[in-house]
């Protein structure tokens, strides 16, 4: 699966990310949906980061993770604003 950053970079899940990071990936993708905050997002990722894939203890933030997990942030960012002014 390919994923597009809003500043234009493009990832392969597969071939960019180890499996712990795109377990973490998986997590956030949806807590991208349901956070009600980016500080939420935020934590949700530092925990996920700290458990590990199954609990298999803290996984490093390679540099593609960190760039595409903070477009999800830009993203979430963005729908809790469009909901706090009504257009979202």
């Amino acid at each position: 699966m390919l994923y597009t950053t809003q500043k234009g970079e493009s990832f392969d899940l597969e071939e960019d990310f180890s499996s712990p990071e795109r377990h973490v990936l998986q997590k956030l993708l949806l807590w991208k949906e349901l956070a009600a905050s980016v500080e939420e997002f935020r934590n949700k990722k530092q925990e996920a980061l700290a458990r590990g894939w199954g609990d298999s203890g803290p996984i490093p933030e390679s540099r593609n993770l960190r760039i595409l997990t903070q477009d999800l942030e830009e993203e979430v960012g963005r729908r809790v604003e469009g909901v706090k002014d009504g257009t979202g």
